[in-house]
């Protein structure tokens, strides 16, 4: 059974409730799922006056763990169009990895959050695509593959490149359930990928 580690890094809990449907998703077509986080690199007394809430009960993903798994779905919010800086800390520590070449051939795909429509979802997963081509990984991208994505009657977030969500610039909109049902059909569509790769 194909092993897919689910990796998020969220400060709001958006990516979070984005990656709970992504894993249902995963699970619906039939693929092992490891639920991790990426450390946090801000200090209690920054966190504290962002009005952050506490981390989720979630695993501390290393770098050493990543070959474990046979694919992985990345999830995090924007910082001005790219990957926040915690994320590129850990994109940066597999650095070993890819001396060994651990990662080659394994498929990779993300979803993401922007506080405005324009807010960046797509110059997001942009900015990961140099860790991808380094890696080797094979990106495994969403496509048109839900019927929400052409959705132009309310802000549905999301697009080929990944499931999304918008989450205001005050945090306040939670993921709706369009959203959420886009993020279910990656899952299902990354697993189908994964599973012939590794078969």
């Amino acid at each position: 059974m194909a092993k897919i580690f689910v990796i998020t890094y969220s400060t709001y809990g958006h990516i979070n409730k984005l990656a709970e449907s992504v894993v249902k998703g995963l699970e619906n077509n039939g693929v092992e799922v490891g639920r991790y986080q990426i450390a946090e690199t801000l200090s209690a007394e920054i966190l504290e006056k962002m009005h952050a809430p506490a981390k989720a009960d979630i695993p501390i993903i290393t770098v050493d763990q990543l070959p474990e798994a046979d694919g992985y779905l990345f999830g995090f919010p924007t910082r001005y169009g790219s990957a926040p800086a915690q994320v590129k800390a850990f994109f940066d520590a597999t650095g070993g990895l890819w001396a060994k070449q651990a990662l080659v051939g394994k498929p990779v795909g993300f979803f993401y959050s922007t506080a405005s429509q324009h807010g960046g979802q797509e110059a997001t997963v942009f900015s990961t695509m140099p860790f991808v081509a380094h890696h080797g990984l094979i990106y495994v991208p969403l496509g048109y593959t839900n019927s929400h994505l052409f959705d132009n009657s309310e802000v549905v977030g999301g697009s080929a490149w990944g499931a999304g969500t918008v989450a205001n610039g005050d945090g306040s909109r939670m993921p709706s359930e369009k959203e959420l049902e886009i993020a279910v059909t990656q899952g299902e569509r990354f697993a189908d990928v994964a599973k012939k790769l590794s078969a």
